[in-house]
């Protein structure tokens, strides 16, 4: 069972300027069906089934709650006329991870189709298998998406016993396979210490595009930009799903599977603004926030930090 459970205006406040200088000022809370072209959408996914399945720490139902309080009181410098919106959160009841992924596609699609940009907060990484489809619904059969991970795992394992966190985009090359599109996915950041050999193979066989943890720093910026930029050119949209297990626990403490072996926020950063450029980028979701394993709300801050640098770059 899942529910759609309305926004809480109460977690977005911050210090009050009465000029919307902060963007708890600035967010509203229509319903989905009354938001207006052109808004920028955020959406919860309150669901760590699919961790608990893949044997990880639970607690990332709580994160799309930890990153609002941390981006409420974040300061405001989108235009006027453009519109922030709570569209609440997919709320996953009963295990039942499945029914919530199908909902929240079905809430991304129907944004999509209104023209907003939506900004998904988990929750597990299950998170991208609904987000994709959502993002695929709502496009014409010719249009390709291009999925670019930060993350330190493919998330590529079989489903042959059951979905969960680290098979999303496994079951997204299914999918495509059986329905004659193309799998495109660029993956930044993975860890040989976090991918065993079979998915590595996996990934050769899908096809898949990646760099590994060692070359994912700003010394290795030139390679980064031009697998970004070769990659970016070959699709029409990009879903940009940023697991935050993939940063070192320096910077994020508050994940489901942290290690201190990660990436740093700057090579993200840097790497994002060529996605940016583009103007290819349709959603964009954060996974993995755990709030329970968070040391002074750090994980929380640089997933609202990421969001704050995409709104007000898009």
């Amino acid at each position: 069972m899942a529910v759609h459970k309305k926004p809480n205006p109460k977690i977005w406040s911050g210090r009050n300027s009465n000029e919307e200088l902060y963007l708890h000022e600035k967010v509203s809370f229509p319903t989905i069906d009354k938001i207006a072209a052109s808004s920028i959408a955020i959406l919860g996914y309150a669901c760590d089934e699919g961790v608990k399945r893949n044997q990880g720490r639970i607690g990332a139902k709580a994160g799309p709650d930890a990153i609002r309080t941390q981006l409420a009181k974040m300061p405001n410098h989108l235009d006027a006329g453009l519109n922030l919106v709570d569209c609440g959160t997919i709320v996953c009841e009963d295990g039942d991870m499945e029914t919530a992924q199908n909902l929240l596609s079905e809430k991304v699609t129907q944004l999509l189709k209104q023209n907003t940009f939506p900004i998904l907060l988990g929750g597990g990484h299950d998170i991208a298998y609904g987000h994709y489809n959502g993002i695929k619904k709502s496009l014409s059969k010719e249009e390709t998406i291009g999925i670019i991970n930060f993350d330190a795992h493919f998330d590529l394992r079989s489903n042959a016993n059951g979905n969960n966190s680290g098979t999303p985009f496994y079951q997204i090359a299914q999918d495509c396979q059986a329905n004659g599109s193309s799998f495109n996915y660029l993956c930044l950041g993975i860890r040989r210490d976090a991918n065993d050999s079979k998915l590595f193979a996996t990934a050769q066989e899908l096809g898949v595009d990646y760099i590994e943890n060692k070359e994912f720093s700003m010394d290795h910026a030139e390679l980064i930009v031009r697998k970004l930029l070769d990659f970016i050119q070959k699709v029409d949209h990009i879903y940009l799903t940023i697991d935050l297990d993939g940063f070192s626990s320096a910077y994020a403490p508050g994940v489901s599977a942290p290690s201190p072996m990660g990436f740093t926020p700057k090579i993200v950063l840097e790497s994002m603004v060529l996605i940016l450029k583009s103007k290819k980028l349709i959603a964009l979701d954060i996974a993995e926030m755990n709030p329970k394993y968070d040391v002074d709300n750090q994980t929380a801050k640089l997933a609202a930090s990421l969001i704050h640098h995409v709104v007000h770059d898009l």
